[in-house]
């Protein structure tokens, strides 16, 4: 089988795959997007407040 071959059959089967995903609507996206931010955000912040906790004993410490 030729590399030309192989390039096609991939193609192919990529193609045959593409077909087959279910794409979210608009809806579920934005639904989506905003719990990943939230949850960003709340990680965010609670490794900010960790760390300066973290930060003030270092410093009494040292």
């Amino acid at each position: 089988m030729s590399i030309v071959e192989r390039f096609n059959t991939f193609v192919q089967s990529a193609w045959a795959e593409s077909k087959k995903v279910t794409w979210p609507s608009r809806e579920e996206l934005k639904d989506s997007t905003v719990v990943v931010l939230i949850s960003t955000i709340i990680v965010m912040l609670y490794l900010f407040v960790v760390d300066r906790i973290l930060s003030f004993i270092l410093d009494f410490v040292i």
